[in-house]
């Protein structure tokens, strides 16, 4: 099994964690960005977090 069917593996089965990280991720970036792309950071985050496990879980 290759890195990345391990990681896709992990995402499907812990998808609210990879979630959560990718939304404490985004806020790190907002934060030091100074909050200038924070439209763009969210919706990066969101395609993210369709893409992982059964879709977005966070709220």
């Amino acid at each position: 099994m290759s890195f990345m069917d391990k990681a896709k593996d992990f995402a499907d089965k812990h998808d609210e964690q990879v979630d959560q990280g990718l939304d404490k991720a985004g806020d790190q970036v907002d934060q030091r960005t100074g909050e200038k792309y924070s439209s763009q950071i969210d919706r990066g985050v969101d395609e993210a977090q369709k893409r992982t496990g059964d879709g977005d879980t966070a709220q």
